[in-house]
């Protein structure tokens, strides 16, 4: 289903272990016009960090309940590269980001998110 993504403002983060914070703002690709980022809140939990959360770890979203669940702990976005709130987000910034979580980079193929995925055909049938 979709979504605008203003209307997911101020909905509450659910990583593996519990509540990270709420959703505050969204890093737009005007390039290829898409979302890269989604910015948490994490209130007193990691004050003064800036935390971006990538689609790739969003799993579900409940409107009812108003909250997005995140396939990550706390423990990995709490080790995950920081960002300089005051500057923007550099490619040297992302390749860390993506490295720490181990997940494909976006710059790596032709479209929105890289390559697309490639079915891979099982030889034993």
């Amino acid at each position: 289903m979709l979504s605008k993504a203003g209307t997911l403002k101020g909905f509450k983060l659910d990583s593996l272990d519990g509540e990270i914070g709420k959703v505050k703002e969204f890093y737009f690709d005007d390039r290829h016009w898409t979302i890269r980022y989604l910015v948490a809140d994490t209130g007193n939990w990691l004050p003064g960090r800036k935390v971006l959360i990538s689609p790739y770890a969003l799993v579900a979203v409940n409107k009812e309940e108003q909250n997005i669940a995140v396939n990550l702990t706390k423990k990995q976005i709490e080790d995950s590269p920081s960002l300089n709130s005051h500057k923007p987000v550099s490619h040297q910034f992302e390749q860390a980001y993506y490295g720490h979580f181990g997940w494909p980079t976006y710059w790596g193929g032709p479209d929105r998110w890289g390559y697309k995925p490639c079915l891979v055909r099982d030889p034993e049938k």
